[in-house]
């Protein structure tokens, strides 16, 4: 890339005073270069999912509890063998590199620092594992995998991620083209660098490529033998992420995955779908606690992280609002937006009079509609 086309992203590291997490997408507005914020802010299409994601929170009421015993609630949890001081991590997104110039190793900094919860390395990283541990200094990590074609790489990938330090595998089987993300085409947008991870089934770096190149060239034909694949060749617990149907669960957990992730890419592939939130208790229904249920798609309050644990999720992943956060204070950003979504979330676990996690699963949601 030429020094005249070089990507200007935000350097600035300060911590931030959040009052919502909302209005944190128009003010990395003002800072992020047009295309990469387009980029992370945008969805598909219309962008009608994109919007639902959030807007569905509303369909359901949070019945207040009143004389509940609470005080100081508790928002410790578990998954697998992690204990976990809130039941929200970091979603895997591509590319952080677009919202500031630390890349991956700022937003692991900023989780490292937060501590108490899991960090999700996106294949498209712009970060390295190295450059990313850095960072993370040993906190908990999953891997996100977009496959390639050839499972020799794939193995050489799982190899890494393992080595790396993860401790389960994600595989999203969402995103086998890219969708119609009408912004990224007015942009003409392509990545301003390199993907280390997955460069080596690329023909080129990632640098200068669309997303529908390289989407192109990894997997599309992904079936239910890929997570069993995964499985047995890492020895590492396996998400499958994309799940928006009851049957997908179902046929998911026959084959022996070992959580669910229930999501929508962010309203950024098949536009017109419903809400994540929308499908997320009747897939909840048959799952029935065989596996854990990570959710994710429209967090932007602690209402909706209420909301999503009392309609059947285990874990919540945040995505955008750390971008954002990302792109305005480096990792003490990073630090900042958990450090609000921490603090939220026990307000509304007081006001709802929930004093657990537990509490919180097993409390009643008012049909709004």
């Amino acid at each position: 890339m030429t020094e005249e086309n070089k990507y200007n992203a935000p350097q600035e590291v300060k911590d931030l005073n959040i009052i919502n997490t909302i209005e944190l997408e128009d003010f990395a507005k003002e800072i992020v270069p047009s295309g990469g914020f387009d980029y992370m802010a945008g969805g598909s299409g219309d962008e009608f999912t994109l919007r639902r994601n959030v807007s569905a929170f509303n369909q359901k009421g949070i019945l207040p509890r009143i004389a509940a015993d609470v005080e100081f609630p508790d928002t410790q949890t578990k998954i697998f063998e992690h204990n976990l001081k809130v039941p929200f991590i970091m979603a895997p997104i591509a590319a952080h590199g677009l919202a500031h110039e630390s890349k991956e190793a700022g937003t692991a900094k900023g989780i490292s620092e937060f501590g108490g919860t899991i960090m999700s390395i996106s294949a498209y990283s712009g970060a390295s594992f190295e450059e990313i541990e850095e960072g993370l200094a040993g906190n908990p990590r999953w891997f996100q995998i977009y496959m390639s074609k050839d499972d020799e790489l794939n193995k050489n990938i799982l190899d890494e991620a393992k080595a790396d330090g993860a401790s389960a595998i994600i595989l999203t089987a969402d995103a086998t083209v890219s969708g119609n993300r009408d912004r990224d085409t007015r942009n003409k947008f392509v990545y301003p660098f390199g993907m280390p991870i997955v460069s080596r089934y690329l023909t080129g770096s990632g640098e200068n490529m669309s997303l529908n190149n390289i989407y192109g060239q990894s997997k599309q034909k992904i079936d239910l033998k890929d997570i069993q694949f995964i499985k047995h060749y890492s020895g590492l617990p396996v998400f499958i992420k994309g799940v928006q149907t009851p049957e997908d669960a179902m046929a998911a957990i026959a084959v022996g995955v070992d959580g669910i992730w229930v999501s929508n890419h962010g309203g950024r592939q098949l536009d017109g779908a419903p809400a994540s939130f929308e499908v997320l208790e009747e897939i909840a229904e048959v799952v029935a606690g065989r596996v854990p249920i990570v959710f994710d798609s429209g967090i932007r309050r602690g209402e909706h992280i209420f909301k999503a644990l009392a309609s059947g999720a285990d874990i919540v992943a945040i995505g955008r609002p750390v971008l954002f956060s990302l792109a305005l204070g480096g990792w003490k950003g990073v630090k900042s937006v958990f450090e609000y979504f921490e603090n939220d979330l026990k307000r509304v676990m007081q006001l709802a009079g929930t004093q657990t996690i537990t509490d919180v699963k097993n409390a009643r949601l008012k049909d709004l509609k």
